[in-house]
C-alpha cells in the first residue's frame, strides 16, 4: 500500500468542478483507490501502481488548466479515458487559451506575422491604425511566453501623456491616478488570465503595468516587455526603453503613427527611431493596415477615409 498527498495548485472550484462533478468522475474511474479531499490537498491511498497512475493524471488535468484556462466535466473524461491532453484544439492561429478556454487567436496576416517575428526576433515594432489588434496580440504573446516559461515576467508601460500635468488634480494616490489611462492593458489581461491568478500575479510583481518614466535606470532581465501607444513617447523617451533590454528579453513595442496626443513643444520619437534602427539584426518591424481592423466594420471605414 501506497499513501501520497498532492497539492491542487489552481482554483479548486475549477478543479473540483461544478457541485464537485470532476473530482467524483475521478473516485468513480479509481475504484481501487481511497481519494480524500480536504481543501487544496488530496489524499490517495491504495496500490502503488494505481497510486502512480493517479498522479499522473492529476498532473496532466493541470498542465491542461494551464495551456487552456479550462477543466469541464468532459475534459476530465478525455484526459482519464484517452489517457491523453486533447491536442485536436491546436492551431497555428492561436496564441494561446484564455478565460474559460477562449482561444485568443491572430486573426490576421500581420497579427499571424506580429508571433512569426517576435519568436525569430527579441525586439519588434508593430506600427498600425487604432483597432488592429496591436496591443491585444502583443499582451497575449506575453502571456503565452509566461505560461510556458520563457520569461519570469511581464512588463506593460505606456507613456502618460494625456493626464499630462493634471495627473496632481485626480483623485487618489499615483497608481489609482493613472489605472484609468492604463485600463486596456488591464482589460486584455482579465480577458487572458483567471482574476485570481492575476491578481497573485500583481502583487507578487510577475506582472507590472507602469508608465513609461518609471523604466528610467532599469534593467529589464527574463521578461516581455510591451511599450504600447509608443508614438506618445520622444526620442530621448525611446531610447531610454529601448537600451533597458537586458538578458533573455523580449521588447514589443507598439503604436500608430497617425494618432500622436504629445504637446506642440514635443514631437513623436516612433518614426525616427523606427528609420534609424531598421536594418539593425534582432530587431524585426511589421506594419499594420485598415485591412487588419478588427472592430467594428465602421472603425474598418473610418480609418479608411481618414488615411487617404
Amino acid at each position: 500500500m501506497k499513501e501520497s498527498l498532492i497539492i491542487i495548485e489552481i482554483d479548486l472550484g475549477i478543479f473540483f468542478g461544478t457541485k464537485n462533478a470532476n473530482f467524483d468522475f475521478l473516485v468513480k474511474s479509481f475504484p481501487k483507490l481511497k481519494l480524500i479531499a480536504r481543501g487544496d490537498e488530496i489524499k490517495v491511498i491504495g496500490n502503488s501502481e494505481q497510486v502512480e497512475y493517479f498522479e499522473i493524471v492529476v498532473e496532466k488535468l493541470l498542465k491542461f488548466y494551464s495551456r487552456y484556462n479550462s477543466l469541464t466535466l468532459n475534459d476530465v473524461k478525455s484526459i482519464v479515458i484517452d489517457d491523453q491532453v486533447i491536442e485536436e484544439k491546436k492551431s497555428s492561429d492561436i496564441i494561446l487559451y484564455g478565460n474559460y478556454g477562449k482561444a485568443i487567436k491572430a486573426q490576421t496576416p500581420n497579427q499571424r506575422k506580429i508571433d512569426i517575428e517576435s519568436v525569430k526576433n527579441d525586439m519588434v515594432f508593430a506600427i498600425g491604425p487604432a483597432g488592429t489588434g496591436k496591443t491585444y496580440t502583443a499582451i497575449a504573446l506575453a502571456v503565452r511566453a509566461l505560461k510556458e516559461k520563457e520569461v519570469k515576467k511581464i512588463i506593460l508601460t505606456r507613456p502618460a501623456v494625456e493626464a499630462g500635468e493634471q495627473l496632481g488634480y485626480l483623485p487618489g494616490d499615483l497608481k489609482e491616478k493613472l489605472d484609468p489611462y492604463l485600463q486596456p492593458l488591464y482589460d486584455a489581461l482579465y480577458d487572458m488570465v483567471p482574476a485570481k491568478r492575476l491578481e497573485s500575479f500583481f502583487e507578487e510583481r510577475i506582472i507590472e503595468i507602469a508608465p513609461l518614466a518609471f523604466m528610467r535606470g532599469r534593467t529589464l532581465d527574463n521578461a516581455f516587455v510591451i511599450l504600447d501607444e509608443a508614438q506618445n513617447a520622444t526620442f530621448g523617451q525611446l531610447k531610454m526603453f529601448l537600451t533597458r533590454m537586458g538578458r533573455n528579453a523580449k521588447f514589443l513595442i507598439t503604436g500608430d503613427l497617425t494618432q500622436v496626443d504629445l504637446p506642440k513643444s514635443n514631437s513623436s520619437g516612433l518614426a525616427p527611431i523606427v528609420s534609424k534602427l531598421k536594418g539593425v539584426k534582432g530587431i524585426s518591424f511589421v506594419e499594420l493596415n485598415q485591412t487588419d481592423v478588427v472592430r467594428h466594420e465602421i472603425v474598418r471605414r473610418i480609418v479608411e477615409k481618414l488615411e487617404n
